[in-house]
């Protein structure tokens, strides 16, 4: 018994040195309301089944509606009479048999077993998503849709996520899906679609192509595209700028534009003024230009001409007309220049630097209105080399050197859209990525190869005599 008046000394609570842990108390959800919730989401997969796989439900409904009226004999004849069908189906149309069946066969099979497999997994580790637990915060694949060469996988995204997330993150999903590349199509805020390459497309070279019967100079056809279709270059209206590290294919987008401009040159509504530092790449097809110009004195003075020629016919259309046509007497005028750094950074004579940038910017910032384009390439693509890219609207990053050259050439985000310029394998000449004024999103093309011997039947066929370019 204590004593009267003692010190009480008060109760300690014991510490987690001491052994003891708290928790938190575990709620278990009642068993009627697991029940309801397996029940719900039963029903809503039975009832969006036939949206999701319209064609497989039907193929079930008719073989249990034949089994059911006719007996095993009657399912039998059904799937003969389909067999049969589509056995002349495929020889008959074979293109849209292998659409309509083999395609949706295997968008079916890689959405199962490719995507759907694996997406929580690569999502959770490039860190799109947090944990593997949370499933409700884990974007959505809506369908996945496949054509002859890549797959498009419909995502839906939650709540905090933006397409740009997975932009740049386009590198780790190739790798998770075991594709060669990724690129994120937008369609709205909270909708995008990730493009897979099943195969590189353009891993194979393509021969020079034919020459237009009447050409496009807003369209001209240059190469191929990796989905397929034709690469379409502008130049009427435009200025396009192209870089790359030697051997990466410069040369074959230069001479696949002047192949494609060759009738045009011939009839005499389209001109193409060269300017060749280096005196080996244009100078084989030297008599196909109006002009041409090989050494900074030269140039320079042919850069200066061209300014002339575009005031003096904007100062003609001043308060007549606002577009150009490209006639006999207002032809379209493309000056070339092959390697632009020679005028701008390397030649030495300071002045001749200062009076060719002068000239470029001046066609470049008031030549598209009055048919005055210039196709510009370039190897280094740094600021203090050239510092005009902006004034070219229109982009090509050929195969370069570093990753940050990439953003350089193409824009701000470029590479996290998928434009790895940068590691395009060195045997693929005439690869790149194009980035146009309407479209900030990159495609990646080839050019066509125009070998010696094509521009030498070019020349022979459609050299300018010196009374027509009036040297």
């Amino acid at each position: 018994m204590a004593k009267i008046g003692a010190a009480q000394t008060p109760p300690t609570l014991p510490t987690p040195a001491q052994g003891v842990r708290w928790t938190t108390p575990i709620v278990e959800t009642p068993g009627i309301v697991v029940l309801a919730s397996w029940i719900w989401r039963l029903v809503r997969f039975l009832v969006t089944l036939p949206f999701r796989f319209p064609v497989m439900v039907a193929c079930l409904a008719a073989s249990f509606a034949a089994w059911w009226w006719l007996g095993w004999p009657g399912l039998a004849g059904l799937w003969t009479t389909a067999l049969v069908v589509s056995l002349v189906w495929w020889r008959t149309w074979p293109d849209s048999y292998r659409y309509c069946v083999t395609l949706r066969l295997l968008a079916w099979w890689r959405h199962v077993f490719v995507y759907r497999r694996h997406w929580q997994p690569v999502l959770v580790i490039s860190g799109l998503a947090e944990s593997y637990q949370e499933r409700r915060y884990l974007p959505r694949i809506r369908r996945v849709m496949c054509d002859i060469w890549a797959d498009r996988v419909r995502v839906s995204l939650v709540a905090g996520t933006s397409p740009a997330d997975f932009e740049t993150r386009v590198a780790e999903l190739a790798h998770g899906f075991a594709a060669p590349s990724c690129r994120v199509i937008v369609n709205r805020p909270r909708d995008i679609t990730l493009e897979f390459p099943r195969r590189d497309t353009l891993a194979e070279p393509f021969d020079a192509l034919p020459t237009p019967d009447a050409p496009e100079l807003d369209a001209l056809h240059v190469g191929q595209r990796e989905d397929g279709s034709p690469w379409r270059l502008r130049l009427h209206g435009t200025h396009v700028l192209v870089a790359g590290v030697t051997g990466s294919g410069k040369g074959s987008v230069i001479w696949s534009a002047v192949r494609a401009m060759l009738p045009a040159i011939d009839s005499g509504t389209a001109q193409v003024w060269a300017i060749d530092p280096k005196r080996m790449e244009l100078a084989y097809g030297r008599d196909l230009f109006a002009h041409y110009a090989d050494d900074g004195e030269s140039a320079v003075a042919l850069l200066e001409l061209a300014v002339a020629q575009m005031q003096d016919r904007a100062r003609r259309y001043a308060g007549k007309r606002r577009s150009h046509t490209p006639t006999t007497e207002d032809p379209f005028v493309l000056v070339v220049l092959d390697e632009v750094a020679f005028l701008t950074a390397y030649h030495p004579d300071r002045d001749i630097r200062k009076r060719s940038e002068n000239a470029i910017a001046t066609l470049t910032s008031q030549g598209r209105s009055v048919g005055f384009s210039v196709l510009a390439a370039l190897q280094d693509p740094r600021k203090e080399v050239m510092n005009l890219r902006n004034l070219f609207p229109d982009k090509v990053a050929l195969r370069l050197d570093e990753a940050s050259q990439v953003d350089m050439i193409l824009g701000e985000g470029a590479r996290d859209r998928g434009a790895n310029a940068h590691l395009i394998d060195p045997t693929f000449p005439g690869v790149g990525y194009v980035r146009m004024e309407t479209s900030p999103a990159p495609v990646r093309v080839r050019a066509a190869y125009v070998s010696d011997d094509d521009i030498t039947a070019m020349t022979d066929v459609y050299a300018a005599s010196d009374e027509e370019v009036g040297r």
